[in-house]
């Protein structure tokens, strides 16, 4: 057992060695309101902050993260390609975080509403389709793995 310990994290991060980067190539891009300074965040830092395990960038700046609908199909790539989950298993998630007295982020139910959230909230993060043009509001970020 606790071989299998060791073993699965350095697998997992053998794996996300071989492809650098993932967003956009998924249909999804990461944008935050532009006082996030940075111009790269690791996916797990990603997933932490959506999952609200981190609270705060690197910097030490409050990160406000913004999800979308679960019926949406940019939340579903999100969720799949970033989070390594599928958004039931997100729900889950959430339900026993709740009931612990977390609370989820907010949802937006459009790319237009996740833009407009970004651009006014200091430390916003979000995710919209790639095929979006940004307006200068807010900026996109790369994700690393």
């Amino acid at each position: 057992m606790i071989r299998l310990r060791v073993v699965v994290p350095a697998l997992a991060l053998f794996v996300g060695a071989s492809s650098p980067t993932v967003g956009a190539d998924a249909g999804v891009q990461v944008i935050v309101n532009p006082q996030v300074k940075g111009s790269q965040i690791t996916r797990t830092v990603l997933t932490q902050i959506f999952l609200k395990k981190a609270a705060r960038y690197a910097d030490g700046a409050a990160a406000q993260p913004v999800d979308q609908s679960v019926k949406s199909s940019v939340r579903s790539a999100f969720s799949n390609r970033i989070l390594g989950q599928a958004i039931i298993e997100v729900q889950v998630y959430w339900q026993r975080k709740m009931s612990q007295g977390v609370t989820p982020p907010p949802v937006r139910t459009t790319d237009d509403e996740v833009v407009a959230y970004v651009a006014r909230t200091p430390g916003a993060i979000g995710y919209v389709s790639s095929a979006v043009a940004l307006p200068e509001t807010v900026r996109a970020i790369e994700v690393a793995n």
